[in-house]
Formats: structure tokens, sequence, C-alpha cells
């Protein structure tokens, strides 16, 4: 009876959507605070500047979330074409094979005797070669097949959630101006927030992230600010 390992895999899923989650917001915090900044330059009427605002959030969600897909399906694909390569390698240069698992097994350490007999048991199942080959030689994970349509509509509701915190702001003041000065408090917060998590799950020193997620979003926004207002000048 095959062994399963279920922890691994809600791991994997668990982490997964939490970095999806936090592409999400943090790109649907900035995109859209910049265009609202942008805008806010430019038009005296909040209420352009919200309408604009949802049908950025709208499409970016849409394009952000076909992103996620063709990126969950290109690794899928990916893995199938490297699986059928090691197939047909195994079976058309089997001793080049057998010299390539010998050579993994002997950077692991283990002794001429032990490689032999290892080398020639984990040969012996075509499966098994080619599953040790994917992961040691190539450093492939066969990766979930759910997990496109998955992040699709998890990055896309976070963009979606993110894009609506800077607009939020617009709809309880009066004013443009009114509106940019919360929306940019409001956002610098969630940006640094934000910032602070994806670095921790990079392994990135997260303050330093912190900050530079805020300063890209700030700059974004002071550009789009700066540029709306001179045309607005002209």
């Amino acid at each position: 009876m095959q062994h399963v390992h279920p922890h691994p895999e809600d791991h994997l899923t668990s982490s997964a959507m939490l970095q999806d989650i936090v592409i999400g917001l943090s790109d649907g915090l900035t995109v859209p605070f910049a265009l609202a900044a942008g805008l806010s330059g430019a038009v005296q009427s909040s209420g352009l500047v919200i309408t604009a605002g949802l049908a950025e959030v709208v499409a970016g969600s849409i394009a952000m979330g076909l992103g996620g897909y063709l990126a969950g399906r290109t690794e899928v694909e990916h893995y199938e074409s490297e699986l059928q390569r090691e197939y047909q390698e195994i079976k058309d240069v089997p001793h080049v094979e057998r010299a390539e698992v010998d050579e993994l097994l002997q950077e692991m350490g283990l002794s001429e005797a032990t490689r032999e007999q290892a080398v020639r048991e984990l040969t012996a199942d075509p499966d098994q070669w080619v599953r040790f080959m994917m992961k040691y030689e190539l450093g492939l994970e066969k990766p979930d097949p759910r997990q496109a349509p998955k992040s699709a509509f998890t990055i896309s509701a976070a963009y979606a959630v993110g894009g609506l915190i800077p607009l939020s702001a617009y709809f309880l003041t009066s004013t443009p101006t009114q509106g940019l000065l919360w929306s940019a408090v409001i956002t610098l917060v969630c940006l640094l927030i934000f910032g602070y998590l994806k670095s921790s799950m990079t392994g990135q020193p997260p303050v330093l992230g912190a900050l530079k997620m805020a300063g890209t979003g700030t700059l974004a926004a002071g550009a789009a600010f700066l540029v709306a207002r001179q045309f607005e000048s002209h």
C-alpha cells in the first residue's frame, strides 16, 4: 500500500495561497493608488476618480488572475515536458542516465559500493528512476495541476480587495485632494505591512522590503500626480 503524505501538500498549498494573496494585494494597492493620485491632480470630481479607479480594479484583477493562471499552467506543462524527456532518455541512453545517477549520489557523499547498489536499485524501476532524476538532477517538484485556477482566483480577488483600499478614501471625502491625502495615508500603511509580509516569505530583510514597497508605491503615485498636473496646467 502506498504511503500518503498529506501534510507537506497542505503546507505547500497554504504557502502558495499566501504568496498569491500578497502578490495580488501589493499590486492592487500600488496601481489603482497611482491612477487615483494622477487623476486627483487633473480633475475636480471625486466621482470621476472613483469611476476610473473601479474600472481599473476590474480590468487589473482580470489581467492579474489570467497571469496567475497562465503561470500555473506553464509550470505544469514544463514539468510534463521534462518528464517525457527523461523517460525518453532512460530508454535511449540508459548508460548515460545511470552515470548521471551515480554522479548525483557521489555528490551526496555515498561510497562507491553503496552507490553501485543504489544505482542498481534506483534504475530497476523506470518510474522511480525518472522521479529521482526530476528531483535531484533538474530540481523539479511535481506541480499541482489544480493550483493554476486556484492562483487565478486568489490573485484576482486579492487584487480587487487591494485596489478598493486606496479608492475607499474617495468615497468618504468631498474633494479629490482630500481623498488623495487619506488614500495616501491608508495605502502607505498597507504597503508597509504587505511589503514586510512579502519579504518575510521570500527570505529577504522584511523591514527593507516594507520600505521598498512603500517607496515604489509612493514614487508611482507621485509621478502620476505630477504628470497629471503638468497636463492640467497646459
